[in-house]
């Protein structure tokens, strides 16, 4: 029993419930479409369990590839400090994409392409790119992007006329992965400023999608939550780019997502999946306390 504990943490699972709004938000995107039919509660809870094995499995061997650094930069992390070893982490990740691949496909062969290319961004990130300044934001974009699209695909023929919505987490998660890089030896101020410009043109994309949909007025409230929540930490982190302040900037990203893809569900009038997923801010933010979010 006491072993669950290390691997609740290679799992990050606050992280995971932002994975879950991306689905639920995406669903909502595609409800919004009037083509949208035959959407069932069962296939959006294979879309959850999806996410959660993907970006579960995702995460994990995040700390696999990393063992060697962290056991130098993060040695509290269960893989270097000996709690998990590199072999039964690797296990255990794979074990959830498996899983995550299974259950998109139960949905249909659109839902299962797009979690066979997840698990390749998310291997590709986690093995290569994270190291390069450039490539690292952008494939962990196209990995959360591709997550969103997940939720869409649970009405596969609104793929074309709505992929291009996921280049919006695309920006987003480049910017907070942009902000990342400085966690622990601290950032450039740079880096904020360049998010800080990310981030308003996510708010803007939002924003305008809302207008055009005839429901700004509804989305306006989780635009303002968001940018309660994401801003304050970041403008801390371009004044003092310190590591503590990169921290905070990094995980109020990542809480955020939350707040963003109600911000979707509410321009799509999806009131219900809104509700559902901004529960999930406070449980996230109550899971955190207990479980790093980096």
């Amino acid at each position: 029993m006491g072993k669950i504990k290390y691997y609740l943490r290679l799992l990050r699972p606050a992280n995971i419930l932002t994975a879950i709004s991306d689905v639920l938000a995406g669903i909502a995107l595609s409800t919004a479409s009037s083509d949208a039919v035959g959407i069932g509660e069962t296939d959006i809870l294979w879309l959850c369990m999806a996410t959660i094995g993907l970006y579960g499995g995702g995460i994990v061997f995040n700390d696999v590839f990393d063992a060697a650094i962290d056991r130098f930069e993060r040695s509290e992390r269960p893989i270097p400090s000996g709690k998990v070893s590199v072999r039964q982490a690797a296990l255990f990740g794979s074990l959830f994409f498996v899983f995550g691949l299974l259950a998109a496909c139960t949905v249909n062969i659109a839902a299962g392409t797009i979690a066979g290319f997840i698990v390749c961004a998310a291997l590709l990130y986690n093995k290569w790119a994270k190291h390069h300044r450039l490539f690292g934001p952008l494939v962990m974009g196209l990995c959360r992007g591709a997550n969103l699209l997940l939720g869409i695909a649970i009405a596969s023929h609104n793929l074309l006329a709505m992929g291009y919505i996921s280049l919006v987490p695309i920006v987003y998660i480049a910017a907070i992965t942009l902000i990342s890089s400085g966690e622990v030896h601290g950032g450039r101020k740079s880096n904020a400023m360049i998010a800080t410009g990310a981030y308003t043109l996510v708010i803007a994309a939002i924003g305008l999608f809302a207008y055009i949909h005839h429901s700004f007025a509804y989305t306006l409230s989780c635009l303002v939550v968001l940018v309660i929540v994401i801003y304050p930490p970041l403008f801390r982190a371009m004044l003092d780019a310190d590591a503590g302040n990169v921290g905070k900037a990094v995980k109020a990203g990542i809480i955020g997502l939350i707040v963003v893809n109600a911000a979707w569900a509410m321009a799509s009038s999806a009131f219900v999946l809104t509700g559902i997923i901004l529960l999930l801010l406070p449980l996230s933010i109550c899971i955190a306390r207990f479980f790093a979010v980096t």
